[in-house]
């Protein structure tokens, strides 16, 4: 089973049970993408409510810097959105990869298939979230980058967004 012919249950179950840690390393690190993300969306969100609130009694030129910002803001969070919807199918094949292997100690037959889809689907999710929250880093230094700029130079109008 698995590629081993080893002669006792006790010795098979223990291989399927150390083949099984591979992917909770993933989950491992999956949770902890999940976590950078709700933080990041939380940051997102708190900056959100402040552009809100001093967007209410804005001037209009003010008004139209701060509603660009928080459509940078959206932009953000919708590329979040995704880093979290792709993390967490990736937990979810993930555990049906884990789900698969103790399956197989039961049944063998497409074991094997069944199992490298599983993994490989849960492998490309978690490439997917890592780039989308690249994307979100970048929109977000981006915007660092803008503000800085503004600060250095109290004449500039806001240019192009």
């Amino acid at each position: 089973m698995f590629g081993t012919d080893s002669g006792t249950p006790l010795e098979s179950i223990a291989h399927i049970i150390q083949v099984a840690l591979a992917p909770a390393f993933l989950l491992s690190a999956l949770a902890t993408l999940m976590n950078v993300f709700s933080t990041r969306l939380g940051r997102v969100s708190d900056k959100v409510d402040d552009l809100t609130e001093s967007l209410a009694g804005a001037v209009p030129s003010d008004a139209e810097r701060l509603e660009r910002r928080l459509s940078r803001l959206r932009l953000r969070s919708i590329t979040l959105d995704i880093a979290v919807v792709l993390a967490s199918l990736g937990g979810v094949a993930t555990g049906a990869a884990v789900l698969t292997l103790f399956v197989g100690a039961l049944r063998d037959a497409t074991v094997a298939s069944i199992l490298f889809g599983c993994f490989g689907f849960a492998l490309i999710c978690t490439v997917g979230a890592i780039c989308a929250f690249m994307v979100e880093i970048l929109l977000a230094g981006r915007g660092i980058r803008r503000a800085a700029s503004r600060e250095r130079d109290p004449d500039e109008t806001g240019g192009s967004p």
